[in-house]
C-alpha cells in the first residue's frame, strides 16, 4: 500500500524529510535507551537546557531519570574513534513546561571523531537546509567562543567573572557590560571591543572586517580564519545564504568550544535549532575525539502548523444509523487500499479539513 504526503501529520512529514536529508549525506540513525542513570545529568546540570529531571528508582535500586537530553546519552555510549561517526536521532526528551514537565520530539544529529573544516561545514549546511525545508523563511546564526575568549586571554578573570560576562554579551546589555568591565578593571580598549562585539550582527561579507579590527591576538584571528574557512565551505555546498555572525551567541566555557550556532523561522519567537562544536563535553567522559552537532525542536513547530490550506485526510467518510457496518467496512477499506487516507465517522467533525465528503 503506497502513502501519499498527506497521510502524515504535518511534524510526520517533517521528521521524513529530515531524516531523508540526513541520509543523504551519509548519516545513520541512533537509537538509545529512554532511560539513563541520575548521575549522568546531575554530573552535567549546566550543559541542559534546564536542570529540573524527572526521576524514578529502577529495579535494582538505582536512581534513575527519564531523558532530558539526548547528546549527553550518545556522548557516554558511543566509542571513540579514529575516523567520523555520522548518525542522527529522532527521539522524545522530557522537560519542564512552566509548572509541569511536557514530552517533546527532538531530530537532530551527530558528527563525532576527527572533526576539520568540512565536517563542521557540512553539519552547519545541514542545519541551514534543515530550516529550510520547513517552508519559511529561516536563517542560521554562528558565533566562535575562541573569538570572545581570546579577547579576555591575558585577562586574570575567574570562572565565574567569565561566565557573567559572557551573560552580559549574550543579552546584548551594553550598560551592563560597560558596569562589569568598571568593576573588573578592564582597560578601555577591551571594553570597546567587548561592546562592539556584543552589538555586532549580519552577513559574513559585511561584518568580517569589523571582526578583524576587533581582533587583538593570534587566537582571535584563528577563530576568524576558521570561521571564514567554514563560510567557503558552505558556499561550495550552496548553503552560504541567510547565514549571519552574531557573537552574543554564547555556551558554557565547561563544555564547548569553536563554532556555535542557532537556527531561528520566522513566526517564531525563539530559537527552533540549536548546535554547535563540543569537544570539551567528550574531554569530561575521558574520550580524545571531537564532535558537532544540532538539534531541532520540533515542538515549537506546532505554532507554525501545516500550511494553510493544507487537508488533514484525503476523505470524510459519514454514516448514519441505517448504514450496513459490512458496506462501510468495504467502503473504507477500498478508500485506504488505494492510498487515501479515511476519517469516518457519523458527523463532520467541527476544525477537520478534508478533500473530499462521502456519505452512505
Amino acid at each position: 500500500m503506497s502513502f501519499s504526503k498527506d497521510v502524515l501529520r504535518y511534524d510526520e512529514q517533517v521528521i521524513m524529510r529530515l531524516r531523508s536529508l540526513y541520509r543523504q549525506f551519509g548519516y545513520t540513525q541512533y537509537r538509545m535507551s529512554r532511560f539513563e542513570e541520575y548521575g549522568l545529568y546531575s554530573d552535567n546540570k549546566s550543559f541542559l537546557a534546564s536542570g529540573e529531571v524527572i526521576t524514578f528508582t529502577g529495579a535494582s535500586g538505582k536512581l534513575m531519570a527519564l531523558r532530558p537530553d539526548v547528546t549527553l546519552s550518545i556522548v557516554k555510549n558511543i566509542k571513540d574513534s579514529d575516523g567520523l561517526q555520522k548518525m542522527y536521532y529522532n527521539e522524545n526528551v522530557y522537560r519542564p513546561d512552566g509548572h509541569d514537565f511536557k514530552e517533546r520530539m527532538q531530530i537532530g544529529l551527530e558528527c563525532i571523531g576527527d572533526i576539520d573544516l568540512y565536517s563542521a561545514g557540512e553539519v552547519i549546511m545541514l542545519a541551514n537546509r534543515s530550516l529550510e525545508m520547513l517552508g519559511k523563511r529561516s536563517c542560521v546564526d554562528i558565533s566562535h567562543m575562541g573569538f570572545l575568549n581570546g579577547l579576555l586571554k591575558k585577562e586574570e578573570l575567574t570562572t565565574e567573572q567569565r561566565t557573567e560576562l559572557f551573560k552580559r554579551v549574550s543579552e546584548k546589555n551594553v550598560p551592563g557590560l560597560n558596569a562589569l568591565c568598571d568593576e573588573y578593571c578592564l582597560d578601555s580598549a577591551l571594553r570597546e571591543r567587548i561592546t562592539a562585539l556584543a552589538a555586532l550582527y549580519g552577513p559574513y561579507e559585511k561584518t568580517i572586517e569589523e571582526l578583524r579590527n576587533l581582533s587583538s591576538n593570534e587566537e582571535t584571528e584563528a577563530a576568524l580564519d576558521e570561521l571564514g574557512s567554514v563560510q567557503g565551505v558552505l558556499g561550495r555546498l550552496g548553503a552560504d545564504q541567510n547565514i549571519n555572525l552574531d557573537f552574543s551567541i554564547v555556551n558554557d566555557l565547561s563544555y564547548y568550544s569553536g563554532i556555535i550556532f542557532q537556527g531561528y523561522i520566522e513566526g517564531i519567537p525563539a530559537k527552533v535549532l540549536s548546535g554547535g562544536q563540543y569537544d570539551k563535553l567528550l574531554r569530561k567522559f575521558g574520550k580524545r575525539s571531537g564532535a558537532i552537532g544540532f538539534a531541532v525542536y520540533l515542538d515549537l513547530l506546532e505554532r507554525l502548523g501545516p500550511p494553510r490550506g493544507g487537508a488533514e485526510v484525503d476523505v470524510l467518510l459519514l454514516y448514519g444509523d441505517k448504514t450496513d457496518p459490512d458496506e462501510l467496512a468495504r467502503a473504507a477499506n477500498t478508500l485506504t487500499s488505494s492510498g487515501q487516507s479515511v476519517r469516518v465517522q457519523r458527523e463532520i467533525p467541527g476544525g477537520v479539513k478534508y478533500k473530499k465528503l462521502i456519505e452512505m
